[in-house]
């Protein structure tokens, strides 16, 4: 089975980074494990054209189509996304803007094979859960849109700096379990 762990941050070596990390290492050893960051691909801003509700194509070619590939190739998608003013990152919500050619919402529209699952790990600094759930709810809807089963969710609270990760590193691990 094929596992695509995406940073939802453009920050390759902070918290998120390091949870990418855990969660890679803990499933490379049942699982072929792809980790990737946001921040590796060149993704513009959705034009808002509507072209891809007639065609089901995007008309730019950028980094998306090579992230959607990757989205193809993967069983289970991992999507880790840190709060940014208390939901996901810009630079993954263009990346969601900019998947709508595989929207559910209009016909026609492009697929991804069947049979997926998504997981989401929401990370933040201060001590609420509230934001957790609101960029996993923001998370689950971008995978319902594109028919991936949402399976499971883990929120981390208290968590600024890389260092904040290590002693919740069981349960991360944990949830891994359930992956």
């Amino acid at each position: 089975m094929n596992v695509l762990v995406i940073n939802c941050s453009p920050v390759r070596n902070g918290a998120t980074a390091e949870i990418v990390r855990i969660v890679s290492r803990q499933l490379s050893g049942k699982y072929v494990v792809e980790p990737v960051c946001i921040d590796d691909y060149d993704i513009h801003f959705c034009r808002g054209c509507r072209v891809c509700h007639t065609t089901a194509a995007c008309v730019q070619h950028d980094g998306v189509d090579r992230l959607m590939e990757r989205f193809e190739w993967a069983d289970v998608i991992v999507s880790v996304a840190p709060s940014y003013w208390a939901d996901i990152p810009g630079q993954f919500k263009v990346f969601i803007d900019r998947c709508t050619p595989w929207c559910n919402t209009h016909e026609p529209h492009a697929k991804l094979s069947g049979g997926k699952r998504g997981y989401a790990i929401a990370l933040r600094t201060g001590p609420s859960m509230r934001e957790c759930e609101r960029i996993i709810e923001s998370i689950r809807h971008f995978y319902g849109h594109l028919e991936i089963e949402s399976c499971g969710s883990l929120g981390l609270c208290s968590i600024e700096y890389k260092e904040a990760v290590a002693p919740r590193e069981r349960e991360i691990i944990r949830f891994c379990d359930s992956i």
